[in-house]
């Protein structure tokens, strides 16, 4: 099941990995990250590198050391590189802009729209349109571009709405005059 969560976590310098418990806390230039394991996993560092062990071979705890895994790996590069998705938003007057701890959407509705930006993300918004969110815990920054992109999805027919930067959005034909 999982061969992920056999391969090391390696630790670049300026990191420090401090498993205590249940927890495992990794501390590097962008920030300090927290986060909770599985029960059965335990988690030791040694020679510069993270090894997850589990305790059996059932396939839940297969699932688990391939997932703690991933979260260790995912908190390493987030206080190392950090994390960033891009949004766009078209449509005609629909823009953005960023006030202090809050971003003002103009979207299509009566009235803006204002959403508060958590801790630990930082959000940019360049052209008007384009809307980047950064930090270093990869699950907060894609909930708070979920979250976004939730505000107003892209419509099929005219593509207008909210969407990531890469996504490919299928456009349908609207309706034929009949003569």
């Amino acid at each position: 099941m999982s061969r992920i969560g056999r391969k090391p976590v390696v630790i670049p310098q300026g990191v420090e990995v401090a498993p205590g418990g249940e927890f495992v806390e990794v501390r590097g230039p962008r920030g300090a990250l927290r986060e909770r394991l599985p029960r059965r996993i335990s988690c030791e560092v040694a020679e510069g590198q993270v090894r997850l062990a589990r305790p059996d071979d059932r396939k839940e705890s297969k699932a688990l050391h391939g997932l703690a895994r991933a979260l260790v790996q995912n908190m390493v590069t987030g206080v190392t590189e950090g994390f960033a998705k891009e949004l766009e938003i078209s449509g005609v007057g629909y823009r953005a802009e960023s006030r202090g701890g809050s971003l003002r959407l103009l979207i299509g509705f009566s009235h803006p729209v204002e959403m508060q930006i958590p801790e630990g993300i930082e959000v940019s918004v360049q052209e008007n349109t384009r809307i980047l969110v950064r930090g270093s815990s990869r699950q907060l920054v894609g909930q708070f571009a979920a979250n976004l992109r939730k505000l107003r999805p892209p419509e099929p027919y005219k593509g207008k709405g909210i969407r990531y930067a890469d996504e490919q959005i299928r456009r349908k034909a609207g309706k034929t005059a009949v003569g």
